[in-house]
């Protein structure tokens, strides 16, 4: 019951993270491009690396990468601005949006990893 409540408490923490990164890089750069949700995103596969690479017990690894990491990242908001620039008949933002954020992602994933290695 405890690491449920553990997960509950971080996955709080996440969202909340997650919200106010976006906003302060919405905020920082505009909204032409959603730099917000792809900074989340690239961050959190570095984050969720580096947890990786640190060889954390499956207790610590269920806490922070599906508490926090799980609600910090967001899948379904990238879909859905990826489909927008889409619709607004930006195919070009909308393939780079695509593109960029599984190479950043998994650039950032090894990265993590490797780094969490090296601790």
């Amino acid at each position: 019951m405890i690491m449920w409540a553990g997960v509950m408490v971080l996955g709080g923490a996440g969202a909340v993270c997650r919200f106010l990164v976006d906003r302060a890089v919405t905020s920082a750069l505009g909204r032409p491009f959603p730099f917000g949700t792809l900074v989340v995103n690239v961050s959190g596969a570095l984050v969720l690396g580096f947890l990786g690479g640190v060889a954390l017990s499956p207790h610590l690894a269920l806490l922070f990468g599906v508490g926090f990491i799980g609600s910090y990242t967001t899948f379904s908001t990238w879909m859905l601005e990826t489909h927008r620039l889409a619709e607004e008949r930006r195919a070009l933002p909308a393939m780079a949006n695509v593109a960029g954020s599984v190479v950043l992602g998994l650039v950032a994933a090894a990265t993590g990893l490797w780094l969490g290695g090296q601790v």
